[in-house]
This record gives C-alpha cells, structure tokens and sequence, in this order.
C-alpha cells in the first residue's frame, strides 16, 4: 500500500494519508514535530490488526477536522461494517431521511467522502458508486481495491448493509 501518515494532538488523531494522496496532510500543522501520543499508538495498533486482515475491534481515539456536513458523513462511514461497501447515494438517502425528506444529493456526500482526512479507520474505501464500481479514492484506486480486497479476500462484491 505504500507509506502512512499519521497526524495526531492531544485530542485525537486527525489524519491518516497514503503518502502524496490527494488532500495529503491537510490539517498538519507545517512546524509538526515528530512524536508518538497515545493516538497514534491506537492508530498503529489498529492499522497492525487491519493489515494482518483482522477486524480491529476498537476505534482509536479521533479528531475530526471539517464542516458539520463532512463529520455526518464520516461518522456515517465509521458505520459501514468490515468487509461489506455501500454506495454514496444509500448515504444520501439514510441522510435525506433523517433529515425530514430533505434532498441529499449523492455529489455532496462524495465531496464529504472525499474530503475524509483519516482514510482506513473511517473507511471511504467502502463506498461505491450507484452501480458497484470503483469510484474516486484519494489515495488512488489501486489503494481502493487492494483494501476492499484485503477485507473480504479475493474479488469484491457490492453487498449494502
């Protein structure tokens, strides 16, 4: 998967980025000092339990960066269970719901999507598009499949949950 990022206060962590991803360090103060708080450790442990194709079974400590729409939408993502995927316009529907009838448009919750600062733990890897395809990642495609691939072994299907 190449190389991680992972951006941290006292709060929570705050970023988590492939290196040279789209949005790459957004957030990341530019005189940041290298340091292990606690959620980075978390954020370590976890990313250990993830990539040796185990559910991790806790949630590091987070410290969500964004506009309100973009935290609904993440905390949406944290949401979609471990090896399945959803689509944006699903989210735009539950979202829509809770929200009187309120249109969403899918556009917008793939802007939020997008935007996501701590890819893996909040798992945008699990939206698709209306269709089941690959759509947008900001760590690239490639990333994308290799995570849905990870979670569910060999090939990927779309099951909404």
């Amino acid at each position: 998967m190449g190389r991680i990022i992972l951006g941290s206060d006292e709060e929570g962590l705050f970023g988590l980025w492939f290196q040279d991803q789209k949005y790459f360090c957004s957030h990341l103060d530019p005189d940041c000092r290298e340091k292990e708080t606690d959620a980075i450790r978390s954020a370590k442990s976890w990313l250990d339990l993830y990539f040796s194709g185990s559910e991790p079974d806790f949630t590091p400590p987070l410290h969500l960066i964004g506009t309100e729409f973009q935290h609904i939408i993440w905390k949406k993502l944290l949401r979609v269970p471990y090896g399945t995927t959803t689509t944006y316009g699903k989210i735009a529907r539950e979202l829509s719901g809770e929200r009187g009838g309120k249109p969403v448009s899918p556009q917008a919750v793939g802007g939020a999507v997008g935007r996501n600062p701590i890819s893996i733990i909040i798992p945008c890897h699990r939206v698709l598009g209306s269709r089941g395809q690959l759509t947008g990642y900001a760590g690239g495609l490639d990333k994308k499949r290799g995570l849905l691939e990870l979670e569910r072994g060999r090939g990927w299907i779309c099951r909404e949950k």
